[in-house]
């Protein structure tokens, strides 16, 4: 049986890493084996990145609700209870969006609370 050369096979998988090193610097995207620790590095660092990103965006919109929960003279944590006291279910981002744009409708909400926590 005659025998099969691999050259065609890690062509293509050079080939592919070397695509997915496109525009890096050097020879980080024409080397073949500095180019795949450098698009080994990259994926991982997109994955934990992905994870990371919303992390930030809830660390943003709690940071926001309570700047203006302490406009209406209450902390985060207790608008937040008093919230959930009343029954309403609202996610950070809905809160943190009202916060932004509806002041009077956030107002609204805080003496809820409020009235809820006395």
């Amino acid at each position: 049986m005659a025998r099969i050369k691999g050259g065609m096979n890690a062509k293509k998988k050079h080939n592919r890493v070397l695509k997915l090193a496109k525009g890096y610097r050097g020879a980080r995207s024409k080397q073949y084996r500095i180019a795949k620790q450098s698009v080994m590095r990259a994926l991982a660092t997109s994955y934990s990145g992905r994870k990371e990103r919303k992390r930030q965006f809830r660390q943003l919109w709690i940071a926001r609700i309570n700047a203006a929960a302490r406009i209406n003279g209450l902390s985060y944590s207790k608008f937040m209870y008093g919230l959930k006291l009343a029954g309403v279910e609202m996610n950070r981002k809905v809160l943190s969006d009202m916060a932004i744009n509806d002041a009077d409708g956030f107002a609204k909400l805080a003496e809820l609370a409020k009235s809820k926590l006395a």
